[in-house]
């Protein structure tokens, strides 16, 4: 529990969730042109 109240209540909890949630995206990104572009190669 202490470590979800640090998380959203501290200014390196935040940036830490900020890396996450960005690391995420990036990595939906990539997946979706990658396969994307694996498709489009016939």
């Amino acid at each position: 529990m202490k470590m979800l109240i640090d998380l959203f209540s501290t200014d390196y909890g935040l940036m830490s969730l900020a890396v996450i949630v960005i690391t995420l995206l990036m990595v939906a990104f990539f997946l979706r042109m990658f396969v994307h572009k694996m498709n489009n190669n016939e």
